[in-house]
């Protein structure tokens, strides 16, 4: 008798890919989350990775785009929406179209809203499980994936979660390798229509340049208790302090008001 030859489907991937913004110059570039994103799933043994971005398709976003070909794609799905437009009820139409059994996307958006609630709100709208802070999948078997989730000071928790789910990543993710010209240029934008639901409340806003932030005081720091006691039992160093005692409630801000603009803190 002839053994039976099993197949094993590949796990179908999606990575939700949006356009960053330089923190320095500004410009368009591949978001820096979403990059680590896709390059988390090209690591994924037995995977078929797939790349898609709601949004527009001017020249800026393109070539933003186009990075993200350069890790080694030869198309990415383009759900076409205008400005204004909620992304949200495109994206779950287009993943329910053809459901894949992963979803990975960064965080957060470098521009627009950047709530970070994308994930979230979407896991709701198509009833998956969802899973922050992803540092690594580990395993895929029998419809159940074992991931290795990043928490604070460098630990890790390994979980399990049924699929199809959606997961995050952050900067705890694998860097993402560098796209090459070649392939980004070669690579092909497949745009597919998709319904569009205008945002009302993102119309409304009213957005302008963030401020710079006010200076903070230096905050003494110590590792252990033993440092902790002697910072503060030590005496200040230098003779330009100024103890008040029995001063008027004027006078006392008065003082305040000028150690704050001395240290930088107010302007």
């Amino acid at each position: 008798m002839r053994p039976e030859q099993s197949t094993i489907q590949p796990l179908e991937i999606t990575v939700l890919v949006s356009v960053g913004r330089h923190p320095t110059t500004g410009r368009a570039r591949r978001a820096d989350q979403d990059a680590r994103a896709v390059e988390l799933a090209r690591g994924v043994a037995d995977a078929r990775v797939q790349l898609m971005h709601a949004g527009g398709k001017e020249a800026d976003c393109e070539s933003a785009l186009r990075g993200y070909l350069g890790m080694g794609f030869d198309a990415l799905t383009l759900v076409e929406q205008p400005e204004g437009a909620d992304t949200l009820p495109a994206l779950a139409e287009a993943l329910r179209g053809a459901p894949p059994q992963l979803v990975i996307t960064g965080e957060r958006a470098e521009q627009g809203e950047g709530s970070g609630l994308l994930p979230y709100l979407l896991a709701e709208r198509l009833g998956w499980p969802v899973v922050s802070g992803l540092a690594a999948v580990e395993s895929v078997e029998n419809g159940v994936a074992t991931l290795l989730q990043a928490l604070p000071r460098g630990q890790r928790r390994r979980l399990k979660v049924r699929l199809p789910a959606i997961v995050t990543v952050d900067g705890a993710a694998p860097a993402p390798r560098q796209s090459a010209f070649g392939p980004a240029r070669r690579g092909h934008l497949a745009a597919v229509p998709g319904g569009v639901t205008v945002d009302e409340a993102w119309a409304n806003w009213e957005t302008q340049p963030a401020r710079k932030r006010p200076k903070r005081l230096k905050i003494v720091k110590a590792a252990s208790a033993r440092d902790r006691f002697k910072a503060a039992a030590a005496k200040a160093e230098g003779g330009g302090g100024q103890v008040l005692t029995d001063v008027a409630p004027e006078q006392g801000a008065e003082a305040i008001l000028k150690l704050l603009k001395e240290e930088g803190v107010l302007r």
